[in-house]
């Protein structure tokens, strides 16, 4: 075992036996665990994929889970908490993104070249992140279970062997066979990579933990390292944002009674979806995910279009589906329609990509709600930004991250003024569709409560969203506190 430089933080590594097993929600728990306990922690993980992402106060962006984990350590954003950022854009070719700047595009079996050449960004992001703190709580991607992919992987084991970080490995019986998940796992890795392994959690556990004693005896047998938990499932995650589009998956509405109807159409590509959350969280507004094949509701007041990684595709994609149709239709009824950022572009007359920055070079019509034009191109906007809505004056906090530039007759009554001057967006000359590139808008209490009372007058019901996302994270902190052994882990870091 090597010694850190002196002033590195020590570090434990959480590895999953497959993806969606809850590493970074338990990561984000210890984050806010350790920071009660009064240590400084900052959270770490190489490499991640996923469309939500987070603009950083040093001009790049991250994945949003690093973000909530951040957010949990009480530390501020930076692009060294994730190194190397995956955006998909299609089926099989992912923007890849490094120390928060775009650095190419590249297919699956391009990427599995690049990265050997990626490990040293990755390690030294790791050793700014280990400076002058107490503790690095590193999330590993996938599962090291993916041994066909062990040669160059900077993700889990592999960086884990660079890095000499010890692994905990985090099982979830909620999907059955977690004996298998968590002893298979340990079988197929190599000798040398079991070598980091120092213990297991078993994650989102159901009913009487006394009747998986046996289990974590059996497993404790097998792989010859200790349970450091077994953690129950934890209701109040609900208002946490998530990290990637598989949280969308089978999605009820977000308040089935909820008098003021949201509904979301499910772009291919959609990115930051975790605008939504925050009008989830009200309890009198019900959000609807609509998946494709499904027609968008009638009785919805508002349809909102989210951002997206590749919005000539999903414009594509949503024509071919026939939500234009219903999206124009239900503008004609006089419902509401609000795009952000890539359904801002959608809602014009003409998009053009002419350098074809996320596909091939190509010009579609957009749905022709907003007399707004937008050519892709320029450098990636990357920041963080407040401003007032233009029409009431509320105040709104947020970031952009776009490519590409609007213009048009409606920009001249924009929805959004950020930093006392700039505008940002477009307002119909009816008033019934506003845009903006900016993300997080509804993140914002009174924007958002005004917003949602222009809807419908008089409603009482507001929720203060910081403080609920907050109070989650102290809840899973003493939850995990509770049912995993924090005092082993702190001893396990090196």
């Amino acid at each position: 075992m090597t010694t850190p430089p002196k002033g590195l933080a020590p570090a434990l590594m959480f590895q999953g036996t497959g993806s969606d097993v809850g590493k970074s929600l338990l990561v984000a728990g210890l984050c806010r665990a350790f920071s009660n306990r009064g240590l400084k922690v900052r959270p770490f993980k190489p490499q991640n994929m996923s469309n939500n992402a987070a603009v950083t106060s040093d001009g790049g962006e991250i994945g949003r889970a690093q973000a909530l984990q951040a957010l949990a350590a009480r530390v501020p954003l930076t692009v060294h908490m994730n190194p190397v950022l995956l955006k998909p854009q299609s089926e099989i070719g992912a923007q890849v993104i490094v120390q928060g700047k775009v650095v190419g595009a590249a297919k699956a079996r391009d990427y599995y070249n690049w990265k050997p050449k990626l490990m040293a960004g990755v390690l030294e992001s790791f050793e700014i992140i280990r400076s002058d703190i107490d503790l690095v709580l590193v999330e590993g991607a996938g599962s090291p279970a993916e041994v066909n992919l062990r040669q160059s992987d900077i993700a889990n084991m592999g960086f884990a062997e660079v890095a000499n970080v010890p692994v905990v490995l985090i099982g979830d019986i909620d999907r059955g066979g977690v004996i298998a998940q968590i002893v298979g796992t340990h079988a197929v890795i190599s000798d040398a990579d079991r070598k980091h392994m120092v213990g297991f959690v078993v994650n989102k556990f159901r009913g009487d933990p006394s009747l998986f004693d046996d289990g974590l005896k059996i497993i404790t047998e097998k792989i010859g390292v200790p349970s450091l938990g077994l953690v129950p499932y934890f209701n109040g995650a609900g208002i946490l944002p998530k990290e990637d589009a598989m949280a969308l998956d089978n999605r009820a509405p977000s308040t089935p009674s909820g008098e003021i109807v949201i509904a979301v159409p499910r772009l291919p590509r959609i990115s930051n979806f975790d605008d939504l959350d925050p009008l989830m969280a009200e309890v009198d507004v019900r959000v609807e995910i609509i998946e494709m094949g499904t027609p968008i509701p009638a009785d919805a007041h508002v349809v909102l279009l989210p951002g997206s990684k590749a919005t000539l595709a999903d414009l594509a994609a949503l024509r071919e589906i026939g939500w234009d149709i219903d999206i124009l239709a239900h503008h004609r009824r006089g419902g509401l329609v609000v795009g952000l950022c890539g359904g801002y572009q959608m809602l014009g007359r003409i998009l053009s990509d002419p350098d074809g920055i996320e596909g091939p070079p190509s010009t579609a019509e957009g749905l022709g709600l907003l007399d707004v034009d937008t050519v892709m191109g320029g450098s990636k906007s990357l920041i963080e930004t407040t401003g007032v809505e233009y029409l009431t004056g509320e105040s709104v906090q947020g970031y952009e991250m776009h490519i590409g530039k609007t213009t048009g007759v409606d920009t001249a009554q924009p929805w959004l003024t950020l930093e006392g001057a700039r505008p940002d967006g477009a307002i119909s000359k009816d008033g019934r569709v506003m845009a903006a590139y900016m993300h997080g808008v509804f993140a914002s209490n009174a924007f958002r409560h005004a917003f949602l009372n222009r809807i419908k007058d008089g409603r009482s019901a507001e929720t203060d969203y910081n403080a609920r996302v907050d109070d989650a994270l102290n809840g899973l902190a003493d939850h995990l506190e509770k049912h995993m052994d924090l005092d082993a882990l702190l001893a396990m870091a090196r």
